[in-house]
């Protein structure tokens, strides 16, 4: 039962990813895209471009997945709703409908402000990663650490309608002095970080990853062509600063929205452009095998089948579905 449930999640999987991939087609029609030249150059009295990111309809509930069908139940389990469910809640909205983690970013910049390479990190901690959404440059390294007491397995892919490719898949090695034999040991310790360089291929920008061991750990990211970005706070909020002068393209993105938002940008001299991103609808992209039922087969009294009684302790933070 819980090997079928685990493939029809790798063929669900497969569609979703390639489904989301007509973000990607999107991106590509804006200006400035086709390209990554990009020049350094000593930037004065340059713009700001302030605003805020808003979604007006419902937010849609989190995906919820059964610790029952995945490795490491106890560990796992100490983020989760008490009754064998952890939840992944994508779409994150303020009371007034402010949208976090939405990337917004200038496109056609061709000259500006330092853009480094430095690398990004990601952190697996408490069986989450961290940061959820993030922007990246193209052929930069990203670096990933471990700082579970259990081994993760890493998968990365660049995102296209219906041929997503495997970017790299590499197992994500634990710290050896984490404490042995207690999965539910509240340690963390970092492991030898797994770093490899961002490649993307046929002009795709946007890139999913998650632990394929748990597939509630998710990172999306999008490849930007220059300095001119930022992700929005709880609140929605976001500042882009020390903007050349000139004509853009804004473009607000999400991976829980159903496709982008853009506008034109006329950034001046000492002066500050105010804008507005709203996103009517978010995407429920929960599936049957993410959404929270009442399945006798998968419940809590599934937990004595295994010989032990496997207790699932929800001690580091209690989800409200």
């Amino acid at each position: 039962m819980v090997e079928d449930d685990r493939s029809m999640r790798d063929a669900l999987k497969i569609v979703l990813i390639g489904l989301l991939g007509v973000l990607l087609v999107l991106l590509a029609l804006l200006p400035g895209s086709p390209g990554w030249a990009y020049t350094e150059q000593p930037i004065t009295n340059g713009g700001h471009v302030s605003g805020k990111v808003v979604l007006n309809g419902t937010p849609p509930p989190p995906k919820a997945f059964n610790l029952i069908t995945y490795p490491e139940t106890v560990f796992c389990g100490r983020i989760s709703t008490g009754t064998v469910w952890r939840l992944l809640d994508q779409v994150r909205v303020a009371p007034d409908g402010g949208l976090q983690h939405a990337v917004v970013m200038l496109e056609g910049v061709d000259r500006g402000k330092p853009f480094p390479a430095a690398s990004s990190t990601i952190e697996a901690r408490d069986c989450t990663l961290t940061p959820p959404v993030m922007a990246v440059r193209n052929q930069q390294d990203l670096r990933i650490v471990n700082m579970d007491p259990i081994i993760h397995d890493i998968q990365m892919y660049e995102v296209a309608p219906f041929e997503s490719e495997v970017m790299f898949h590499r197992p994500l090695r634990m710290n050896p002095h984490h404490t042995e034999n207690d999965a539910g040991a509240h340690d963390h310790l970092p492991g030898a970080p797994l770093v490899d360089t961002i490649a993307f291929t046929k002009g795709r920008r946007i890139f999913y990853l998650e632990c394929g061991f748990h597939e509630f750990m998710q990172t999306w990211g999008v490849a930007v062509t220059n300095p001119y970005f930022a992700v929005t706070d709880t609140q929605g909020h976001f500042t882009i600063p020390d903007v050349p002068e000139g004509v853009y393209t804004l473009v607000a993105w999400h991976p829980g929205m159903g496709g982008i938002l853009d506008m034109k940008a006329v950034v001046l001299k000492n002066d500050t452009l105010q804008v507005r991103f709203e996103f009517e609808n978010a995407t429920d992209r929960r599936m049957a095998h993410t959404t929270m039922v009442d399945n006798p087969h998968f419940g809590i009294g599934t937990l004595d089948t295994f010989g032990e009684r496997i207790d699932i302790q929800p001690t580091h933070e209690i989800q409200a579905p």
